[in-house]
């Protein structure tokens, strides 16, 4: 499930990468064809209007006296001829070879054309789209201004015609029109796509290989927690297991012997198992609560050192009955923002623990401290303390340490780590190590504000 999880999440990091891609892609392709097709029509214009001197003066006097226009052969790139034209820098269109330039249709008024568009001059060029256009002249010679459209060239190829016209020193219009095929633009636009296709590739197999580091370390703390579940399930089973048959075992023997003088001592048995069953699942419910967040926890001022105070005398007897000194040192006062009643649960587990480990004759000591923006109550023991191996994991649900594995050793394994828990759930936290002196040793931190 989790590789199925894992597979799903690294098509979903390449599929969002491979849309943004397109989208990315697709803006640019656009916005480059739209400036292509910008650019393509004021080099046009820029030629066209090159000629406008010379044709507004000489090339139509010429054409008016019945003369062969002057020709003259083009500049080099960058210069101006007599007629004030600049050839074309090298650029993405290239005039040479793909353009018509300087064809110029005289539109009525004129005498001798009849209302018909007459070719006044063409430029050296080794291709033709069919000029002039007159549709496009006549409109550039109504309108007074720049025309510049997209007309059926010859054999169905779409041309970009720009017309400009010009009026004669003699009262003559003429109209100027450069022309270029579409297919200039489109093959720069394909241009860019061969392009942008393996940077595009490139970019999905990289999306690739980080989507599947980022789905391994998105699927990590997934995995990390199911397994801590079937262990915590594993573990509840186990605990809940073993009262339940010896409940039942001894069940069994009162039902074959019901007026045994014995039956008492089976009783209390009973009753011990289901006490300890009972507070099982007491904790159970307890670090359900504190994992669905609905765990009432309250955040208010209190004396961390009257509830440290308070726990320690009710653990003197039992420390007694072990042969244990209990030595509570804590200030006059430790002011602190948490739930009271959660505290003592959490101080109970930690003296709880340190009187089961510390052995007879020892002592377990109870102080306080204030800290920068905290408020710290300490339980140790003279105890074997916590080994290096074990104390990374002294939280953890349901571990215990081999020497404490045995039903006489105690507890579930669970007080310590809902003790934990407690203390963040009050913006808290509680600490684990060893006393200078040798015991174990256990720190809860609590802040002094809320």
């Amino acid at each position: 499930m989790l590789e199925r999880l894992r597979r799903r999440l690294t098509l979903g990091y390449v599929g969002i990468f491979a849309l943004m891609l397109v989208l990315v892609g697709a803006v640019a392709v656009a916005s480059f064809a739209r400036q292509a097709a910008t650019q393509q029509d004021e080099l046009l214009e820029q030629k066209a209007q090159g000629d406008a001197d010379y044709v507004s003066g000489p090339l139509l006097k010429h054409y008016q006296e019945g003369l062969d226009p002057p020709r003259e052969p083009p500049p080099p790139p960058g210069e101006r001829d007599r007629r004030g034209r600049r050839s074309p820098p090298p650029g993405p269109f290239q005039w040479s070879t793909e353009t018509d330039i300087g064809m110029v249709a005289l539109v009525p008024p004129g005498e001798g054309n009849a209302g018909e568009g007459t070719v006044l001059d063409e430029t050296s060029s080794s291709s033709s789209f069919g000029l002039p256009f007159e549709g496009p002249a006549q409109r550039a010679a109504e309108k007074g201004e720049t025309v510049t459209e997209t007309v059926d060239g010859p054999e169905g190829e779409m041309v970009r015609v720009a017309s400009i016209p010009v009026i004669g020193r003699d009262g003559g219009v003429a109209v100027i029109q450069a022309a270029q095929s579409r297919r200039v633009v489109r093959e720069a636009v394909w241009n860019l796509v061969l392009i942008l296709l393996p940077v595009g590739l490139v970019g999905l197999l990289l999306s690739g290989v980080g989507g599947l580091y980022m789905s391994r370390r998105a699927i990590r703390p997934v995995r990390d927690s199911f397994q801590r579940q079937r262990t915590f399930i594993a573990d509840a089973s186990h605990e809940l297991k073993t009262p339940l048959a010896l409940v039942k075992i001894n069940a069994e023997v009162l039902q074959r012997n019901p007026t045994d003088s014995h039956n008492r001592e089976i009783i209390e048995d009973q009753l011990s198992e289901i006490d300890r069953m009972n507070a099982l699942l007491s904790d159970l419910l307890v670090l359900a609560r504190l994992d669905a967040g609905r765990l009432e926890v309250d955040h208010k001022p209190f004396d961390l050192a009257i509830v440290a105070i308070e726990t320690a005398e009710r653990f003197s007897m039992r420390a007694g009955a072990k042969g244990i000194e209990l030595d509570v040192n804590v200030p006059g006062e430790l002011p602190v923002y948490g739930d009271p009643e959660r505290t003592g649960q959490i101080l109970a587990a930690m003296l709880d623990n340190a009187i089961r480990f510390t052995p007879t004759g020892g002592v377990v000591g109870v102080s306080g401290r204030r800290l920068d923006g905290w408020a710290e109550a300490s339980v140790t023991d003279t105890g074997p303390g916590i080994s290096p191996e074990h104390l990374p994991r002294v939280f953890d649900r349901f571990y215990r340490a081999e020497a404490a594995r045995t039903r006489a050793g105690g507890g579930s394994g669970l007080g310590l780590a809902i003790a934990r828990d407690l203390a963040r759930a009050q913006k808290g936290d509680l600490l684990a190590g060893n006393a200078p002196d040798g015991g174990a040793s256990f720190a809860l931190r609590l802040p002094t504000g809320p």
